[in-house]
């Protein structure tokens, strides 16, 4: 959300420089998926957030490269949803996933009160494409103001949602904050789902504490969180 995937030009290229195969997308609603204004935050449900994850997934499979799939933010928290509830056919052949930053709570500075979240799923069953303004401070994003800069002047950085995208959302990181969505250890390539989270403490976006409570509680054999002092969103 509010991002695209063209935006991180340079960590892609140093994993290509280390021979590393990097395929992405934008999903629905954003980045080069819109091509007019009324496409923006038009995601879809949940299930047509993962179907496409299966999508493109189908386009890099069977592979007998080691496949790892890795999410950004909303992407991290789908990531680890895909992992828990995505076909069994489709996580045998992933050999891991990587969750960065994931939107499982929003930091309690940015996090809507209930209310405000209960009349927004409310209005979303009847307008679901209702388009909204959700402004995000840049200057949480990173502490490079050059590139908050430019992710603030990129036209493919919207910050417009719909009813139906944002419940989709913080229904999705509701029910990982919850436990109610848990990969399961034997669902992975070889038997075994392997985990690794990455996050900043210094988050401001989304809330570092409920990834780590997230991992810690995990029943993974493989499972990792790396933590970045006092790193920001991205």
């Amino acid at each position: 959300m509010l991002d695209h995937c063209n935006n991180y030009p340079v960590f892609f290229e140093h994993l290509a420089n280390q021979g590393i195969d990097v395929y992405a997308f934008d999903q629905r609603g954003w980045g080069r998926s819109v091509t007019k204004k009324h496409d923006r935050g038009l995601t879809g449900p949940t299930t047509r957030v993962l179907a496409d994850i299966t999508s493109m997934l189908h386009t890099l499979l069977p592979t007998p490269i080691p496949l790892f799939i890795m999410g950004h933010s909303m992407g991290g928290a789908e990531i680890l949803h895909y992992a828990s509830t995505g076909p069994s056919e489709i996580l045998s052949q992933i050999r891991g996933f990587i969750s960065s930053a994931p939107l499982i709570a929003l930091h309690p500075s940015t996090r809507p009160f209930r209310a405000t979240v209960l009349a927004g799923r409310l209005a979303g069953r009847v307008l679901p494409k209702f388009q909204l303004v959700q402004k995000l401070e840049p200057k949480w994003l990173s502490r490079d103001p050059e590139q908050n800069k430019l992710w603030e002047q990129d036209e493919l950085c919207h910050d417009t949602g719909t009813l139906e995208g944002l419940a989709g959302m913080l229904d999705r990181g509701i029910q990982l904050e919850s436990f109610k969505v848990m990969p399961k250890d034997s669902a992975g390539e070889g038997g075994k789902i392997r985990l690794l989270a990455l996050h900043g403490t210094g988050d401001h976006v989304n809330d570092f504490a409920a990834t780590k409570a997230y991992v810690e509680k995990s029943e993974l054999s493989d499972k990792e969180l790396r933590t970045y002092d006092g790193w920001y969103h991205n």
